[in-house]
């Protein structure tokens, strides 16, 4: 569990993703309706000497929520302590967290759709009147303790909003969507990186790897490092439109960002199931992928594309999904 803006680095791996992330509004790029409506809560915070409402991130995974959550807190001034939903398996844990915390600091909890329900109940009350009544001991000897807490602001970050209770969604004060990113804003967060990596980068190249980067900026830093490889080993290490296409061509992502996983989905709707209509759990079971993985990472992008659509039946593949792998689109 991180506790504290300079957790203890592992590895190089952790030091250049922490590299990577910016510490203020003015460096984080995109994501401009959720950093504007930020910017005036926390400066209204401020200017009250109040602890920010409680925030609530939702969005698919990779968009920059837990970034956005220190970001904060570093706008704010103040200390974040990290940890996730899974981690806090008993209330007495997140005891401990929240008795940690000083006037205004932040707590981040990602994946906050996963706290266990009794964990979960004893936040109400955290988060709305800044309290909290724990059970000591066990039968006959147990007893009720109050603890008051300080005012915080507690960042909660979740890939699956929907699965929030509402009594929980409810003490939310500040909901954001963080939503994919434009091809510009992942040019520009590429640049960066190169930079960051002293990578020669130009303007063709980085605009290839944001065009099949899924509107994702992790996925976009992640493309950037294998081109980075593969243009040091089989080129003269600039980054330039055809080093970057042979590198991506030989990762299996296409010129929509469709990746091995996503080519795969679709092919199996389309051979298997005649395009649909086929269940999600049906379908994960054909790729061998889990039903969370395949709603959570792949299903969301490639209906904002426009290669599937949900209907009460089941999934379908669109007639852009025949053309873009080559099948021929079936006559209605």
């Amino acid at each position: 569990m991180n506790e504290n803006l300079n957790p203890e680095i592992q590895d190089d791996e952790q030091v250049e993703e922490l590299s990577l992330r910016p510490v203020s509004f003015a460096q984080y790029i995109g994501q401009d309706k959720v950093k504007e409506q930020l910017e005036i809560f926390i400066a209204a915070a401020k200017q009250r000497e109040e602890a920010l409402d409680h925030v609530l991130l939702f969005g698919p995974p990779g968009l920059g929520k837990t970034t956005m959550a220190f970001v904060i807190a570093n706008e704010l001034g103040v200390q974040v302590k990290q940890t996730s939903g899974p981690a806090i398996e008993k209330p007495g844990d997140l005891v401990a967290i929240l008795n940690e915390l000083a006037p205004g600091d932040v707590l981040f909890i990602d994946e906050i759709h996963r706290l266990p329900m009794t964990v979960e109940e004893v936040l109400y009350s955290a988060m709305e009147d800044f309290y909290i009544d724990i059970m000591i001991g066990s039968g006959d000897g147990s007893r009720s303790v109050h603890l008051d807490l300080p005012p915080f602001t507690l960042v909660g970050a979740t890939t699956r909003a929907g699965m929030l209770s509402n009594p929980l969604r409810a003490r939310f004060g500040i909901s954001a969507h963080m939503e994919y990113y434009t091809t510009e804003d992942l040019e520009t967060i590429t640049k960066r990186t190169a930079d960051i990596f002293e990578a020669e980068i130009v303007d063709e190249g980085a605009h290839e790897i944001a065009l099949r980067s899924r509107g994702t900026p992790r996925i976009a830093n992640r493309l950037l490092k294998r081109v980075r490889d593969f243009a040091q080993i089989r080129g003269n290490g600039k980054i330039d439109r055809p080093i970057t296409d042979q590198a991506l061509t030989m990762l299996d992502v296409d010129v929509e960002g469709l990746d091995y996983i996503d080519q795969k989905l679709l092919r199996t709707m389309i051979e298997l199931y005649n395009g649909g209509p086929v269940g999600l759990g049906t379908l994960s079971v054909a790729i061998a992928e889990d039903v969370e993985t395949v709603e959570d990472m792949y299903e969301p992008y490639l209906i904002q594309k426009g290669f599937i659509i949900r209907t009460k039946q089941g999934r379908r593949a669109t007639a852009k999904a025949y053309e873009h792998l080559g099948y021929p689109v079936p006559e209605l």
